[in-house]
């Protein structure tokens, strides 16, 4: 149809129908245009979003959100492979309450579909998760989930994890666009990791670097020994992100390590705890002098039996101080909380470099001490060479100066307090050589504290109890408590163990040795069946009596749940 407008040309007019087909089709495109416009924008203003971030635990919670937000994805998560490359170490979910996840229960582990990807880096679409070969089931409480989209992210052409998008909003499929944007957002996302990553290791070199120069100017300033252990162990702590930090040390004349230093979650239970070199970790990294790690210190076989003392406690890494050259002085052990990553060679390194900053500061100690003792001697030795050159030749020469003239008074009764005042310096002639002797005598020697002496004895007592005991020692036992009470103290500690051996049936026996400066507490305690109400009593009776020579006393408690609880305490005076 068409038509003159009076000037000549013809107007062509389109059908009606015909023309609404056109302009629908033109604003389809309008609008595609726009939306690719918009989703291109979308996705640039998340790459940046996601490239800002610096810390790597907030970096990968903002590329979980972007790609959900992306392809208007209900659920997404970021899987982390963990070191072996078989499973996943982290989880980071959008989507899912904090209530869903507690009735869940355990993050995934990375088998089925999610596996799939771990195994077969490559993107993946589904129409129906439960339709693929790799797929078996939810867990309980897990939300309904039907289609799917997997891409995985790489950092240096290496796999770091995977991103994983389901249910799509209004009940749509994943499309080959969002496959397409989602692969870009990985690329995007492994850059920003790698950024994170790289910012996180010089921040930590960084920490280390402070660290290791405020160890070093407490060393050079003359710091207190177990100040700058628990400096040491308070900074590698916080840099690697443990719970407990332990540092045990030998003990002389014995085959044990003493928990010299405990900070931390439930450090009171590890201070002062002796453990055997042989089959422990500690022991082990002593014995090696080569870093020990555990996965899990609650189910280690060289851990000492106590799940009270590690509830809650997972990974742990035990690095000796000092080398095999020049001695190993120690143990720095570390513990994290359950569920947190093992400790990586990454991670140990720089703990190496800290055990030798802590081996430099017992050697420090040492010498420090030794210099100290070399004074002290240095001045008993004057001191003595001045009594023996001064005063007691100045009391010799009094006293034959008194029996000279003794013989001039004619006094019957004078005469006689003289030779008695030539008597009583004669004798302190004799008291004042007694102290020059004492003085140039150096008290003690290798392994005659009572701390050895407790932990020999309990080593004695384990072929006959059929298990080792544990024991934990706290304060200056070795100079606090005098030597005829730590007599009697080890006599009680032996007969306690025997009386255990003999009559208790027990499979578990603790000893702690604790004092205050005010008195010294013995507890001995087992799993065993009690004390019989009748019976021969003479080993209990002989403990209360060695208590009572100095004013203390013994305690006994049998709980009806069983087992004895012994506590020999007795006060020390000043």
């Amino acid at each position: 149809m068409g038509g003159s407008d009076g000037t000549g040309e013809v107007r062509v007019r389109l059908p009606q129908p015909r023309l609404d087909d056109l302009l629908e089709e033109l604003q389809a495109r309008l609008d595609a245009a726009r939306g690719t416009r918009d989703r291109v924008h979308s996705l640039l203003e998340a790459v940046l979003s996601v490239g800002r971030e610096l810390d790597l635990e907030q970096a990968l919670h903002s590329i979980v959100e972007a790609a959900a937000a992306l392809v208007d994805a209900q659920y997404a998560a970021l899987g982390v492979i963990g070191p072996d490359g078989k499973g996943l170490s982290a989880f980071h979910t959008v989507g899912v309450t904090d209530e869903q996840i507690a009735k869940i229960g355990p993050y995934p582990e990375g088998h089925g579909i999610l596996g799939e990807l771990i195994h077969h880096p490559e993107p993946l679409r589904l129409t129906k998760i439960s339709e693929h070969s790799a797929s078996y089931g939810f867990p309980s409480h897990h939300p309904p989930m039907n289609t799917f989209l997997g891409v995985p992210i790489r950092v240096r052409d290496q796999v770091f994890g995977n991103l994983y998008l389901t249910e799509k909003r209004g009940g749509a499929q994943f499309d080959e666009e969002d496959e397409a944007v989602l692969s870009t957002l990985a690329v995007a996302a492994g850059v920003a990791i790698d950024n994170a990553r790289l910012y996180e290791d010089s921040r930590l070199r960084e920490r280390w670097l402070q660290a290791n120069a405020e160890i070093t100017y407490r060393l050079m300033s003359g710091g207190a020994h177990t100040e700058v252990l628990r400096l040491i162990a308070d900074r590698a702590r916080e840099n690697t992100g443990a719970a407990l930090a332990l540092v045990a040390t030998p003990m002389g004349e014995t085959d044990s390590l003493s928990v010299e230093l405990a900070v931390g979650r439930g450090a009171d239970a590890h201070r002062g705890l002796v453990l055997p070199v042989d089959g422990s970790l500690i022991g082990h990294a002593f014995a090696t002098a080569s870093p020990v790690t555990s996965a899990d210190v609650s189910t280690d076989e060289r851990i000492p039996a106590a799940p009270e003392r590690f509830g809650g406690l997972g990974p742990a890494v035990g690095v000796p101080i000092g080398s095999g050259a020049d001695g190993v002085r120690g143990v720095v052990v570390l513990v994290r909380e359950t569920g947190r990553t093992p400790f990586t060679e990454k991670e140990i390194e720089p703990l190496r470099g800290f055990a030798a900053q802590a081996a430099v500061a017992m050697e420090l100690a040492e010498r420090r001490q030794d210099a100290q003792e070399i004074a002290v001697l240095k001045d008993r030795d004057r001191i003595a060479r001045d009594l023996h050159d001064l005063a007691i030749q100045r009391l010799f020469a009094t006293g034959m100066t008194l029996q000279s003239a003794g013989r001039l008074i004619a006094n019957a009764e004078a005469a006689e307090r003289v030779v008695r005042a030539v008597d009583e310096l004669d004798e302190t002639i004799k008291i004042i050589r007694s102290t020059i002797f004492g003085l140039r005598s150096r008290e003690g020697g290798a392994g005659s504290g009572l701390r050895a002496r407790a932990v020999r004895v309990a080593g004695e007592a384990a072929p006959v109890l059929g298990f080792a005991p544990s024991i934990r020692i706290e304060g200056l036992v070795d100079t606090d408590v005098p030597r005829d009470i730590a007599d009697d103290l080890v006599a009680v500690l032996s007969e306690a163990l025997t009386n255990i051996a003999r009559h208790a049936r027990a499979g578990r026996a603790d000893v702690v040795l604790e004092t205050d400066r005010r008195e010294v507490r013995l507890t001995v305690s087992d799993d065993g069946v009690g004390i019989a109400a009748e019976g021969r009593r003479s080993g209990l009776g002989n403990m209360a009596d060695r208590a009572e020579r100095f004013g203390g006393e013994v305690t006994i408690d049998c709980p009806e749940k069983g087992g004895t609880t012994l506590v020999w305490r007795v006060p020390l005076t000043n």
